[in-house]
């Protein structure tokens, strides 16, 4: 199996290059945030659990964010492999994803970071904001607290895939297609270990 961890701070582009690395590879791309907002939607018990923590800008707690995901994957017991799209977010989801797949007789393959200043991320998320429908990207204060979150809680994750040798950085600015090549050099580098 191929498994991928696609990793960056919001507003680095995981969600539009995750779609398109799960298509070239044909892998299954989950995407916690898309799921936690189906769940928000539908106001299923979950999602109105998770909606208090995203409506602030903060994570969703590890128990619950690692059950959701736990969940999806055993959905796709014949998949080629799995690009995660926004998860881990902590060491604790970390350590469950390897013990997740470990139960598959997997494992993470790389973690591919898409690297962006915040200038720019921020740029990106109020085009995102705007072009989405996403009200969450809309407010200011919300986007300034994702980063700041991004960086004291979850930049420190790829700490967790340096020690195992699986992390991969990528200059995440430039074109939507020339970030794509950038990522598919780095798979495919890791496909021929």
């Amino acid at each position: 199996m191929l498994n991928i961890v696609l990793f960056g701070p919001p507003g680095a582009g995981k969600g539009t290059q995750s779609a398109k690395l799960a298509e070239r590879y044909g892998l299954v791309h989950l995407s916690t945030g898309d799921i936690f907002r189906q769940h928000i939607r539908e106001k299923t018990p979950l999602g109105l659990e998770a909606k208090g923590y995203t409506d602030k800008g903060d994570l969703v707690p590890d128990e619950l964010t690692i059950r959701l995901l736990e969940s999806e994957v055993k959905r796709y017991p014949t998949a080629r492999g799995f690009i995660f799209d926004g998860f881990p977010r902590t060491s604790a989801q970390a350590i469950a994803l390897d013990a997740c797949l470990a139960g598959m007789g997997s494992s993470i393959s790389c973690m591919v970071a898409l690297e962006a200043h915040d200038d720019e991320l921020r740029r990106r998320i109020v085009r995102r904001a705007e072009s989405s429908g996403r009200p969450d990207d809309a407010r200011p204060e919300v986007v300034q607290n994702r980063i700041a979150v991004y960086h004291r809680d979850t930049a420190p994750v790829a700490d967790f895939y340096r020690a195992a040798g699986k992390y991969k950085g990528v200059d995440g600015i430039g074109e939507v297609e020339e970030i794509f090549k950038r990522l598919c050099t780095v798979i495919d580098q890791v496909k021929t270990v």
